[in-house]
Order: C-alpha cells, then sequence, then structure tokens
C-alpha cells in the first residue's frame, strides 16, 4: 500500500518547519537512505532521507512552504507494482498548511483573561498497525531483516510513516532486543499561567508608536523553554569572585609561543573563555555528583564533562556543546568552540551538536557585565555565568593591593545539585582559575 511520507521532528521542540528544498520529482525511484528533502526548522537546515524504497507517487507540499506541522503529510511513497491509481484521496493534513493570521478579538474578549492551556499529553508508543487481514504494516526490506533475525513484527513499534516497521526498527531489535511493551503515560497536571495574549499587550499602548515584528521560529523555542525552565526548575543561585592575574600571565605566555606561520600569523590565539570552559569541566570531574541532571523521578550522574557554551546569534541563542571537554588541551577547546559558533550563526549545526550535555558557560564578559545570573537549559543541571575580568583594589593582611578579578554565578537545580554541594563546585573551579598550571597537568 502506498507509503505516506510525512515532516519529521528533527529535534525534540520542533513543531513545524519549512520545506526549503526537493531532490526528487514525482516517478523518481528512490532506495532507504536516498536524500529527498532539504527541512529548515528554527535551529537549522537538515537533509531528509527516504526510510523506505519505492517511487515518490505525489508530492503535496512544495518547496519553500513554511509551518508545515510535523507529521504533517509531505509526500507519497508507492511500492513496487503499485501506480498512482492506488494513492486515492490522500489530503494534506490541516497542520501542513500556514497558519493564517488570527483574527482580532473583541474590546470584551481583551479584557478577559486568556484561558488556560490544557498540557500535552505524550502517548507511549504502540504496536504497529495492522490492516483487516490482520497484516502488520511494515516495509519489504523490514519483512526480510526481521524473517532472517527471527523477529516477529508484531511485537515491535514502528518509527515510520503512521507506525509502520522499517528497516532501522529490525536493526534496533536486533541490537538491543525485542522492546517490552511500554506502558500507557501519566497524565499531565494542572497547565502553567501563558500570560498575557499579543493582542492584551497591544491593547496598552498607543497605535502607531511601535513596530509589531512577529516572532520567528528560533524567538518562540527560547521563549518556550526558559519559560519552562523558569516555571519547573528550582533554580538557586552562588556567587564568587576569582583572582585572574595568573590566569592572564599563563594565556599571554602560552598566545606568544604560538608558532607562526610565513606571514607571521599565530597558529592559535587562546581567549580566557578557553580557560573557563576547562575549568568548569575538570570541577565537575573534581565533584561529580554535581556534574548530573534530573530526569523525573531519578539523576543522571554523567561520567564525562560535556560542557555547552552559549552562542548569541541574530534573533537568538544556541548551546552547541564541547564532548569530553576535561579531556581536551586549551587548544582543542579552543578551535572547538570557534568551530560550533561560526556554524551556530550560520544555522549549520546538527542537532546533536546543540543537543545533550550536562552543564552550560555562558560568559558575558566581553560586553562589560560585571554580574548576572543565567537561567539554566533544560535538561542541564547547573549553568556557570561568567562576568568581565577587571582590575579591583583588595585588601590582604592589612595592606591595600590590587588586582584582576572577575565575578561568576552559579545557577543550579535544586533538585539534582543542594546548595553545599553547588558551593563544593564553584570552590574546585575557583582554585582551578586562579591556578591554571592545575589544567596543564
Amino acid at each position: 500500500m502506498p507509503i505516506n511520507i510525512t515532516m519529521p521532528a528533527l529535534s525534540p521542540t520542533m513543531e513545524e518547519g519549512t520545506l526549503a528544498k526537493w531532490h526528487v520529482k514525482e516517478g523518481d525511484s528512490v532506495s532507504a537512505g536516498d536524500v529527498i528533502a532539504e527541512i529548515e526548522t528554527d535551529k537549522a537546515t537538515m537533509e531528509v532521507e527516504a526510510v523506505d524504497e519505492g517511487t515518490i507517487g505525489k508530492i503535496l507540499v512544495s518547496e519553500g512552504s513554511e509551518n508545515v506541522k510535523v507529521n504533517a503529510v509531505i509526500a507519497v511513497l508507492l511500492e513496487e507494482g503499485e501506480s498512482a491509481g492506488d494513492i486515492g484521496d490522500v489530503a494534506l493534513a490541516p497542520a501542513a498548511k500556514a497558519e493564517k493570521a488570527k483574527p482580532e478579538v473583541s474590546k470584551d474578549e481583551e479584557k478577559a483573561a486568556p484561558a488556560p492551556v490544557q498540557a500535552k499529553v505524550e502517548s507511549a508508543p504502540s504496536p504497529a498497525p495492522k490492516d483487516s487481514g490482520g497484516r502488520v504494516f511494515s516495509s519489504p526490506l523490514a519483512r526480510r531483516l526481521a524473517k532472517e533475525a527471527g523477529i516477529e513484527l508484531s511485537d515491535l513499534s514502528g518509527t515510520g510513516p503512521k507506525g509502520r516497521i522499517v528497516k532501522a526498527d529490525v536493526e534496533k531489535a536486533k541490537k538491543d532486543g525485542v522492546p517490552s511493551k511500554a506502558s500507557p503515560a501519566p497524565v499531565a497536571g494542572a497547565s502553567m499561567a501563558t500570560g498575557l495574549s499579543k493582542n492584551q499587550v497591544v491593547a496598552m499602548y498607543e497605535e502607531g508608536t511601535y513596530d509589531l515584528v512577529p516572532a520567528d521560529g528560533m524567538r518562540k523555542t527560547v521563549a518556550a523553554r526558559l519559560t519552562e525552565s523558569k516555571q519547573t526548575v528550582p533554580h538557586f543561585y552562588l556567587t564568587l569572585d576569582c583572582r585572574i592575574d595568573a590566569l592572564l600571565k599563563a594565556r599571554a605566555d602560552i598566545n606568544a609561543a604560538a608558532p607562526k606561520d610565513k606571514e607571521g600569523k599565530p597558529a592559535y590565539k587562546l581567549s580566557v573563555n578557553d580557560f573557563i570552559m576547562k575549568a568548569w569541566a575538570l570541577a565537575l570531574q573534581q565533584v561529580p555528583q554535581a556534574n548530573a541532571t534530573w530526569a523525573g523521578d531519578a539523576i543522571l550522574y554523567h561520567h564525562r564533562s560535556d560542557v555547552a557554551v552559549a552562542v548569541a546569534v541574530p534573533g537568538g541563542l544556541f548551546t552547541p556543546v564541547v564532548r569530553s571537554c576535561d579531556t581536551k588541551t586549551l587548544r582543542q577547546i579552543s578551535d572547538e568552540v570557534k568551530d560550533l559558533a561560526t556554524r551556530a550563526r550560520n544555522k549549520k549545526l546538527a542537532p546533536h551538536e546543540y543537543q545533550g550535555g550536562a552543564s552550560s558557560v555562558s560568559n558575558l564578559g566581553m560586553y562589560g557585565i560585571k554580574h548576572f545570573g543565567a537561567v539554566i537549559n533544560p535538561p542541564h543541571g547547573t549553568i556557570l555565568a561568567v562576568g568581565a575580568g577587571e582590575e579591583r583594589v583588595y585588601v590582604e593582611k592589612g595592606e591595600i593591593k590590587s588586582g584582576n578579578f572577575m565575578t561568576v554565578t552559579l545557577s543550579c537545580d535544586h533538585r539534582s545539585v543542594d546548595g553545599a554541594l553547588g558551593a563544593e563546585l564553584l570552590g574546585a573551579f575557583k582554585t582551578l582559575i586562579e591556578t591554571p598550571v592545575m589544567m596543564l597537568a
């Protein structure tokens, strides 16, 4: 039977996207793994691969279509022996159509508080659907692989279009074993406050005194995630000052010793942030109980120090992750952060490059910000906010002296990191920053 090709969810937060380009046309033959389209999300442009072999029978969403909802049908794939006449009435899901502007509400409606939004309930994966004859919907390749491996298709949950079992499902079962049937998810609790609506806000200001610019996908995602974080994550904050004279000297010495090319350009140039990333990754290893994330009714204690770094981009924010940051040299960290930041600004990061991690570093020192408290990026357990390095006067043993200091603030998720644990983690970071030679051991 014809297979519906649907808009894929390329990240956990994706709800809709833009179908930027088709790499196939109606009548083209494709195999599993062939690139058939490019999808633009709020974060990046990604290629979409076919999950089955067949012929493109009909394309339902044209290139450049925006606001195409996840799981909306974008094309139909025909299997061997099928023709366009077998497609029947495949209607484009309403969610795939671009959202139209909502009508203005009346003055009475503007005064009324917005109705609470019902929380979304995620359903557990269900077994692959069957036709009237009891045959499990699956691709020919999946059926052959399952038969060879002695796996019952009825025991698997399909991840293909409309629950269809595909090659990846069988290979996963061969590797991890046949999954047990999932139990129904619990019903979500009361919804959270949604704030003032657009019309309620606009009504407070005189017409003509503002420009109303619709939020793009990235800004909507940032707003939703950080609102969720402040509403669901119990933040607490710890602040201390770090003396960075030794760090600045070490940085200057290392940069001065960097080899130069024929044009006199150094092979590398370390930043203060490179030292901060390294020190934070090592501190997480020294205090492993703080290298943690909350997971509903459990805590994940991470073996590696996968540290995300906040990168400002036009209209939003990315947090690409430096994996195993504690095991990398300062130069490796510097090169990787520069590469990730450049591709983040060009929206060329793959989802796995900005997902995961246990902690983040957000540095606003280059803007002259002395001190701030950052919002935790779920599911991270902590985020370190770094202020500007500056020369300050201080007293030591009754003598007035001067030195270079920076203020750092640690935001902790109290569910996984308690006060004393967070203080121990921040103390380990301070020791490393003030004694940078320890990072080179």
